[in-house]
């Protein structure tokens, strides 16, 4: 179990880290933007499930690997670009079925929402370096066991990332609801969304060729 002083510590430098938007923040507003406060919600607690995976991941050596391969860590930014582009022409090439998704009952299912935000949670190459990077600074070996410690320090990182990111889906989906008053106002929200996911998913496919 990690030292009261190190949690502390470690809950600011990740609360810092977390409220800088990044690749999950910026899918969890568009996913808010097509179809509503509920897919946020659903799409942030996927993501968290992600990213703890990652930490799991780093906790037992996985992430060290990724962090000394350039190979890895590319190949995990790519994969996630091309999901993301993949989503985001989805979203584009379905806008003008956005209408008959205002209804809970007609909207994709829970399980598509949490599982895409799986996948992007689970390659973010920013929580993923930050894990990596900085994580391991707050353990100590005085503690006891280096993976429980990176678990316990990790379950933190996650419920601020869970707390935060929820407060993004709200206000975006305050401005669906204004758009969703007119069909093209709708057909806008998805190809914005839609953008937006595929502006993201380059983003990182570039920077995973530049790494």
């Amino acid at each position: 179990m990690p030292a009261t002083g190190h949690i502390t510590a470690f809950a600011l430098v990740a609360l810092v880290i977390i409220v800088i938007p990044g690749p999950s923040v910026t899918f969890i507003i568009a996913r808010a933007l097509a179809y509503g406060r509920r897919a946020a919600v659903l799409t942030v607690i996927g993501n968290t499930l992600g990213e703890y995976l990652q930490v799991i991941a780093v906790a037992f050596g996985i992430g060290a690997v990724a962090e000394r391969s350039v190979a890895a860590l590319t190949a995990l930014k790519l994969f996630g670009g091309v999901y993301l582009v993949y989503l985001g022409v989805k979203t584009i090439r379905d806008r003008r079925s956005l209408l008959t998704m205002l209804n809970p009952a007609d909207t994709p299912s829970q399980r598509r929402f949490l599982l895409q935000g799986f996948i992007v949670g689970v390659t973010n190459p920013k929580t993923v370096i930050f894990l990596v990077a900085i994580l391991p600074l707050f353990v100590s070996r005085a503690d006891g066991s280096l993976s429980g410690q990176i678990l316990v320090l990790g379950l933190v990182f996650s419920v601020i990332a869970l707390i935060c990111d929820n407060a993004w889906g709200p206000s975006a989906g305050m401005v669906r609801a204004w758009f969703a008053k007119s069909p093209r106002r709708v057909e806008l929200i998805g190809g914005i969304g839609g953008l937006a996911i595929i502006a993201l998913g380059v983003r990182l496919a570039l920077t995973g060729r530049k790494d």
